[in-house]
């Protein structure tokens, strides 16, 4: 192989410092105090204010932070499995199975993801009022137990990464569909499946504009909290940082366990084939 010149690093290595920069100086401003925010050029070292930052983070009675997190986990976790499980289930029907109407419901599912998210809320607001589901957990976790993009996704993985000889064996063994699906397929598909876990967790973490319009200030999702820590006189960015670092912990702390996922199941597979 070709080794590469020090113009790829220095490239990849500025590439990196760019990404990073912003993070680290979210950091640097959470551990000092708002008089540094406006300063420059800009502090580069941390400071000695995180625990007091946090401390108040965590006090302030309008956020509900601390409540925001718990709501955002509940909500983020259930959504992942139930989008997984479903997804890879509808995606291996629709890759290894053969039923009348699979090509024209599969072309339903694709056209729902032309719709435009925001033209949705409305109407998905009102199925929420008559539910009685307002400033519940239920209205930002039962609307999204299925995703159209995931199942698009596993099906597109399914038809590439499960052989047809595979599920025919299984079920020459005597093994039912969906044991097929649980002992065979649901395996395979590992490495898809922690891809869109990972993007389904972050997209319900990161969701700010239907936890808005269906949820109050008493209980609230992690992103709606730290709307809450901006007043229209007044911004104390150190809490806002604080709460955003705080509130980025969990997305690495996944992204860490799914990443591990994926590159087992890309190794798993290297090493069978």
């Amino acid at each position: 192989m070709r080794n590469s010149g020090p113009l790829v690093y220095l490239t990849l290595l500025a590439a990196i410092a760019l990404s990073v920069f912003p993070l680290y100086w979210l950091f640097v401003v959470a551990t000092r105090a708002n008089d540094v925010v406006g300063d420059w050029p800009p502090p580069l070292t941390p400071g000695g204010n995180l625990g007091e930052n946090v401390t108040r983070l965590f006090a302030a009675e309008d956020a509900n932070f601390l409540l925001g997190m718990v709501n955002s986990a509940i909500a983020s976790g259930t959504v992942t499995v139930s989008v997984v499980f479903f997804c890879s289930l509808a995606g291996f029907a629709f890759a290894k199975l053969r039923f009348r109407g699979r090509n024209a419901l599969l072309l339903v599912i694709l056209a729902t993801m032309m719709i435009p998210v925001q033209m949705g809320i409305i109407p998905l607001y009102m199925i929420m009022v008559e539910l009685g589901w307002q400033n519940r957990l239920q209205a930002i976790i039962v609307p999204f137990l299925v995703s159209a993009f995931g199942v698009f996704l596993m099906r597109q993985y399914a038809e590439r990464a499960v052989p047809d000889e595979l599920v025919e064996a299984a079920r020459v063994d005597g093994c039912s569909t969906f044991g097929i699906f649980w002992k065979v397929v649901l395996p395979a598909l590992r490495p898809g499946a922690s891809v869109l876990g990972l993007f389904t967790f972050m997209g319900t973490w990161n969701d700010f504009l239907w936890p808005l319009a269906v949820l109050e200030a008493d209980n609230p999702t992690v992103q709606f909290s730290l709307s809450q820590l901006s007043s229209t006189y007044y911004t104390d960015y150190t809490l806002m940082f604080s709460g955003t670092l705080i509130a980025t912990l969990p997305l690495l702390a996944v992204f860490l366990v799914f990443g591990r996922q994926i590159i087992g199941g890309i190794m798993e597979g290297a090493v069978k084939a």
